[in-house]
């Protein structure tokens, strides 16, 4: 068998978007993405690490560099209570290269530029209505009543996906983790270099995080428990220095350094990243010419330390199968490929969210950090043919 597609419509432009376009165009298929912002991301969401999985599957595709240039290696990260006692530390085997930690808006706008370098043109202002599968390939509606046609489409619109809902109207929609993101950057911590390492603490308030560069910059991030669902939208209506205020007393008398952060933190600085969220599992991947990748299928909480990187990974799967196969064929071998590892990560990450939403429900050890080896060392192997069987035959590897 071999590949029938020459063209495939990607819908939304994030770091998902950019990512399968590129390893789209790898495979010799020519992708153009359609994002429903008129403006581009830059200066969305706060603080992420890329795993060596994820610069890895970057290699795969030849973007790996982008990532090393905008990103600060990172080797691990410090689990503390409230008063300091350690918990634990998840390391990197040694014979990986390190994670690197990246802000969210550089790492899109990394991409996005990577992506136009090589002349995949990303269109604003399409947001997709409708899709219609024509027989020999799918046209995509968009709200502008513009179309655009191809042999298939490729949903990478988010956790909260039109093209997720198109395939499958009764598909789920994302569970809120009782709990909201903020974060900062710091260009003076006042702090030494933690070595390449994120610390976290837990506490009564939330979870603090802090990274400190050898510099002295660096940033830190909180997940505020928060029992009523906000939306990002909901929680920006709340003033910056409202919110700072409300994170200095959380943070008052516990979690070190977190009071000495904050109070260092300008209002104008502040990053309100929203709601965890996390999706259920997702019954159907594809229908007939389409198919989804990244948050839009497989949303993975912060608290992973994955998200980006498992976007990534399914980017760069779905490229390789439909190089090799069939569009249907290739659908089924992606998802058998990736279905099994994502829902591991997506349960893992909700039981942390479970302790950090209800700290007072479980103790500090239920937040002891188990082996995760089995995470960063999954390699894609580019040059290696994809068969329909892919997933029985590399999962049993």
């Amino acid at each position: 068998m071999t590949s029938q597609t020459r063209t495939a419509l990607v819908i939304g432009g994030g770091i998902a978007g950019s990512t399968v376009a590129m390893a789209l165009q790898r495979a010799g298929i020519e992708a153009t993405v359609h994002e429903a912002y008129h403006v581009t991301a830059d200066g969305i969401g706060g603080g992420l690490s890329l795993a060596p999985n994820g610069v890895n599957a970057l290699d795969a595709i030849g973007v790996g560099d982008v990532i090393r240039r905008v990103g600060t290696p990172m080797r691990g990260t410090v689990l503390h209570t409230a008063d300091g006692e350690l918990l634990g530390e998840v390391t990197l085997p040694a014979e990986l290269p390190p994670s690197r930690f990246v802000w969210r808006g550089d790492l899109y706008r990394a991409l996005f530029d990577e992506a136009t370098a090589r002349g995949i043109r990303t269109l604003h202002g399409k947001r997709l209505v409708h899709a219609e599968d024509t027989g020999d390939g799918i046209t995509a509606h968009f709200s502008d009543g513009t179309r655009a046609s191809a042999d298939i489409l490729v949903g990478t619109d988010g956790i909260r996906s039109t093209v997720r809902t198109l395939i499958d109207p009764a598909a789920p929609q994302p569970q809120y983790a009782g709990l909201l993101g903020f974060a900062a950057p710091l260009a003076d911590t006042g702090l030494p270099g933690t070595g390449g390492k994120l610390h976290v603490s837990y506490g009564t308030g939330g979870s603090f995080g802090h990274l400190v560069h050898d510099d002295g910059s660096g940033g830190w991030f909180v997940n505020l428990p928060h029992p009523e669902p906000l939306t990002l939208a909901g929680a920006r209506q709340t003033a910056q220095e409202q919110w700072l205020d409300t994170l200095r007393r959380a943070f008052a008398d516990q979690c070190a350094p977190a009071a000495d952060l904050l109070a260092r933190t300008d209002p104008a600085d502040l990053l309100i990243t929203g709601p965890l969220e996390t999706m259920p599992p997702v019954p159907t991947w594809s229908r007939g010419r389409t198919v989804l990748v990244g948050d839009a299928v497989h949303a993975a909480s912060p608290s992973s330390g994955q998200g980006a990187s498992q976007a990534i990974e399914s980017a760069v799967q779905l490229a390789r199968c439909l190089r090799d196969l069939p569009y249907e064929e290739a659908f089924a071998a992606y998802e058998s490929l990736r279905r099994a590892r994502v829902e591991r990560i997506i349960a893992l990450a909700a039981r942390t969210n479970a302790s950090k939403a209800s700290p007072l429900a479980r103790g500090p050890r239920d937040l002891k950090p188990e082996p995760l080896d089995w995470q960063f060392t999954y390699r894609i192997d580019w040059e290696a043919p994809v068969a329909a069987d892919a997933g029985k035959a590399e999962n049993a590897a």
